[in-house]
């Protein structure tokens, strides 16, 4: 008998309700001018406060995951004031030296770099974000730039990681896992990330072999936190895609806390700039909030609420991609008569508490539920012609199509429904038995309860003689001799499929710093446990159970040289979503196994200074074996699996990043990485997996004028070797192994900040903190990029050909952002 849903949420939201608040460590030693200890020093963050001893030492407790500012004050120093933004349990060594004559206030925001170091955990600042907008902005434009991270379409937010897709990577925002819609299949229908910018307080990335905390998927972690606020503020930004605005503000008895952000995307900018001629209304928005009620000094209640709505209306007129070489071009011309209509809304909440026992332990409830309903209607008449191009220069017909190689026709038809309701029931928790030691667990019980109808077909005509799907074994020998056989269509898919899945996950980890020698070094060993059950309508109940053991490794030697060394593995498994249930014919396949993937991951920190500014370079070397793997084709951002655990694959390469203040003041870096993968279906041999990304390059470069300093810059800029040009649904891939066009990709961005919150004005601007008007660049070099192809055959030898799909043009955009 299945547990009810409901009464777990509800048990679990009640016990929430005795949740504690989150707190993270400071500590250090005072010191004066003489390096000689400071006792009696006055310690005050807010109501809360301390004193150093005899020995200069103090150490206090602090809110987490908010900003909080410290006074330091003695009667014979001058005071020093330091902000911090910790994370829970996080300890900061943190040693002021207090001095006469000089009176020091300062903004520390602590990004938790040192911690996430030995966890193989990239930090990206928040305003590094929020400055670089990009065509599609976001976390998602930022991890582009990261080695190992491939983003290879402006209009998604979908990123693949060192070989895998889009299905594996885990999303999560304080600490609560977030989905995305299931039917988009292009980037032009994505509109808005899930993450909203402008409430991001800290931006943690790791890209392999991570710990066993996060959850059961096999390439990387997003881990986002957003902020608490400590006082009003709001922040908007408009520009020609559309504008966002954020709000945050704290009662005067500072036990509620709340922010709340608005945003509206409008793409036409970017696809009527596209080489396909569209009536195109692309209308996407969103609301968000998070929450915080204090009931007690100690008890914390936080709520995470989103609603989003995606509507994307398509009504293609005409087309011509030109390709081919110099010495043969080829154009391919189509006319499209129908539209498309496609709506996507999508709601989540989820509470999350704390119980903070002590010091040392803490319990955590968290209960969420998400809901998405999709549609995806579509009739879409498109007639081609594929020929020769006129090449003469000088000729009055240059560039038109002179002979046709290929005529034809293509019909598609869909009326795709999907409803998905998932609901989550957790506890977590942490105990440190002493200083350096963490022990963390955690149990989860997720219900997926999915109703989907897929009626899908296409018909295609070449030289007016329909074409027969290649699965249908009758010869056909047209237009020599007439077809007798049935006239179906070339693809036809009908499923109504009503699945629920039911999952108990677990997990235990034990970490703990310490010392080798002279030498420190950090451990960490866990497992997860993950149970799954598919059911439904028809389908046959099936259970599985895996194992998941990880762990890591780290040393950082007592060298003149600041180095780390790390080492990261474990077996990692992926159970199916039910994405990767459904086959090419829509039907349900329950006894699909999880993917299995053993990771190794080998990776080095230098730190030094440069021109009397710091710098970072990270190095990882990597090796995944995977196994039960479920074949897929990528077709734009859209999956489709086979639904079988026919091949095995592998995955090896290395990344390396160098980041640092190259114009000082400012954050930019250099990436590089090479990654190879390959998968062998059925015994055929090794073949490139769709996400074969050989090489990348990336750079973000932040500038601005000397002698005007409020003129800044930044430039995003990223290089990718072509991946597989994919292959006809139908087809056997092994049969296409063609790569796209290497995809190379430029954003500049130019501002002026007309208000800086250090300074102080007179005029109008006082009442702003921050003002900024800024003109932004897409696709400087206006490069013809390509997403994926299209097939069509030559009437005349039979052959087909890959037509490419570009990606958007060079385009210009305003951008004004501000903050009060």
């Amino acid at each position: 008998m299945k547990p009810n849903v409901y009464l777990v949420i509800f048990a679990f939201f009640c016990f929430s309700l005795l949740g504690f608040s989150q707190q993270a460590t400071i500590k250090g030693v005072i010191l004066d001018d003489t390096q000689l200890p400071v006792p009696n020093v006055s310690i005050k963050a807010g109501a809360s406060g301390t004193s150093s001893n005899s020995n200069g030492f103090y150490e206090l407790k602090i809110p987490s995951n908010t900003e909080v500012t410290i006074e330091f004050t003695h009667l014979s120093y001058k005071r020093v004031v330091v902000t911090f933004n910790l994370k829970n349990g996080q300890e900061l060594e943190f040693n002021p030296v207090m001095k006469v004559d000089i009176e020091q206030i300062a903004t520390v925001v602590i990004n938790t770099n040192t911690r996430q170091s030995v966890n193989g955990v990239t930090t990206i600042a928040p305003e590094v974000i929020r400055t670089i907008k990009g065509a599609q902005p976001g976390v998602e434009n930022i991890l582009k730039t990261l080695p190992g991270v491939n983003v290879s379409n402006e209009l998604s937010t979908q990123y693949s990681v060192r070989g895998g897709n889009f299905d594996e990577n885990l999303v999560y925002v304080n600490e609560i896992e977030v989905y995305r819609p299931f039917l988009i299949r292009s980037g032009q229908q994505e509109g808005l990330s899930f993450v909203n910018t402008d409430l991001v307080q800290n931006v943690d990335f790791s890209a392999g072999g991570f710990q066993a905390k996060y959850g059961d998927k096999l390439s990387s972690v997003l881990d986002i936190t957003y902020r608490t606020p400590v006082k009003f503020g709001v922040r908007t930004d408009l520009s020609l895609l559309g504008g966002s605005i954020a709000a945050e503000a704290i009662s005067k008895d500072s036990k509620f806390s709340g922010i709340v952000g608005l945003r509206y995307r409008d793409n036409s900018l970017l696809i009527n700039s596209m080489e396909t001629e569209t009536n195109v209304k692309p209308v996407f928005a969103d609301a968000q909030t998070y929450l915080t009620y204090k009931f007690s000094d100690k008890f914390h209640l936080n709520f995470l609420g989103n609603f989003s709505v995606n509507k994307y209306h398509f009504e293609p007129q005409n087309r011509q991609t030109n390709f081919g070489t110099l010495t043969d071009p080829i154009a391919l011309l189509v006319f499209y008569e129908g539209q498309e209509k496609d709506e996507y809304v999508t709601n989540f909440g989820a509470f999350k508490a704390n119980y903070f026992v002590s010091d040392k332990l803490t319990l955590k409830l968290i209960a969420s539920g998400y809901h998405t309903t999709e549609e995806e209607y579509f009739d879409i008449l498109a007639q081609y012609r594929l020929g020769e191009v006129n090449s003469s220069i000088g000729d009055e017909n240059l560039g038109e199509v002179e002979f046709s190689e290929g005529i034809g026709s293509q019909l598609t038809h869909a009326r795709n429904d999907l409803d998905a309701l998932i609901f989550n029931a957790e506890h977590k928790g942490d105990y440190k038995p002493s200083e350096n030691t963490t022990i963390e667990w955690s149990v989860k019980y997720t219900h997926e309860d999915i109703r989907d109808r897929l009626v899908e077909w296409e018909v295609i005509d070449s030289a007016g003689f329909s074409i027969t799907p290649p699965t249908l074994h009758i010869p056909n020998n047209q237009p020599y001799s007439p077809y007798e056989g049935p006239l179906v269509a070339f693809q036809n898919v009908r499923a109504t499929n009503k699945v629920q899945i039911d999952r108990l996950q677990a997990y235990a980890q034990w970490s703990k710093r310490s010392t080798l020698g002279n030498h420190e070094v950090f451990y960490n060993l866990g497992a997860r446990a993950h149970n799954w059950t598919v059911s439904g309508d028809g389908v046959e109940t099936v259970t599985q159970t895996v194992i998941s053991p990880r762990g890591q490794f780290a040393i950082k030697p007592d060298w003149d040289k600041d180095m780390l060394f790390r080492v990261a593995g474990g077996l990692y498994y992926q159970p199916p979503f039910y994405r990767e249930l459904r086959d090419s014919s829509g039907v349900v396949q329950p006894h699909v196994k999880a993917q299995k993937s053993t990771h190794i991951v080998f990776g080095n920190e230098y730190s030094f200074e440069l021109w009397d500014r710091p710098f970072k370079l990270v190095s990882e070397a990597y090796y995944k074996h995977l196994s039960d793997v479920n074949p897929y084709t990528l077709e734009n951002v859209r999956i489709r699996y086979r639904a079988k655990n026919n091949a095995k694959a592998y995955a090896y390469g290395l990344d390396m990043r160098l980041n640092g203040e190259f114009v000082k003041g400012t954050e930019s870096w250099f990436s590089f990485g090479y990654l190879k993968t390959e998968e062998n279906i059925e015994d055929q041999g090794y073949i490139a997996r769709p996400t074969d990304q050989r090489l990348k390059f990336g750079i973000l470069f932040q500038d601005y004028v000397p002698s005007i300093p409020e003129l800044k810059m930044y430039l995003n800029l990223v290089y990718n070797t072509g991946v597989p040009g994919g292959s006809p649904s139908y087809a056997n891939p092994y049969q296409y192994q063609n790569r796209l066009r290497d995809y190379k990709r430029a954003d500049l961005g130019v501002s002026y900040v007309l208000v800086d919150q250090n300074k102080t004005y007179d005029s109008w601007k006082r009442h702003f903190k921050d003002l900024t008007l800024g003109f932004e660049i897409f696709n400087m070099f206006d490069v013809q990029n390509s997403i994926t192809n299209t097939w069509v055959r030559d009437v005349y030898s039979k052959r087909q050909y890959a037509i490419p799909n570009y990606l958007t043009p060079r385009v210009f955009n305003v951008r004004l952002s501000a903050r009060l």
